[in-house]
């Protein structure tokens, strides 16, 4: 198979996908190497498709989503029950990022679609012992939410503000 039909083949795998598509599997189905994929993906990037890479595989997001980020403040034990919040209202937690005094922008990617991706998410910090972005800045951190509407974000965004999650920026 050429590299090219390879190359929509993918996408269109992706589009059809509802949970991400590890690089494994896609180089099991084309018979190449796990290092071909990676380089399609980049390819596929360049072309400008929003391709996102997971610790579960790729995820190709495409509009017309919405997007709002929230600035958030909670302790650690309330993790799970923001991610909660924002996915049970229909929303996708793309990332958390915190502006550090020094580092500014530090950012990580989560794709965090249901209560089994946030079970995971919790799970990964807690067997790793890691500590989250939010302890390098006194707690307080932003995420970027993607839904289907901006009646879906701000429902989410009156849910975080009951919990006391939601942080009010002038």
């Amino acid at each position: 198979m050429k590299k090219e039909i390879r190359q929509q083949d993918i996408i269109k795998k992706l589009r059809a996908s509802e949970a991400p598509v590890s690089g494994t599997a896609l180089s099991e189905i084309y018979h190449v190497s796990r290092q071909s994929i990676v380089q399609d993906i980049a390819l596929l990037k360049a072309s400008n498709y929003n391709i996102i890479s997971t610790n579960k595989g790729y995820i190709l997001v495409e509009p017309p989503a919405k997007q709002k980020v929230f600035k958030v403040c909670h302790t650690n034990e309330e993790i799970a029950d923001e991610l909660y919040t924002i996915v049970e209202a229909g929303g996708l937690v793309k990332d958390v990022f915190v502006m550090h005094k020094v580092y500014g922008k530090i950012q990580a990617d989560l794709s965090l679609a249901s209560r089994e991706d946030v079970d995971a998410f919790v799970a990964g910090l807690d067997e790793r012992k890691t500590n989250p972005l939010m302890k390098l800045t006194d707690r307080y951190h932003y995420h970027t939410v993607e839904a289907a509407s901006d009646e879906i974000l701000e429902f989410i965004g009156a849910k975080l503000k009951e919990k006391n999650f939601l942080v009010e920026t002038e």
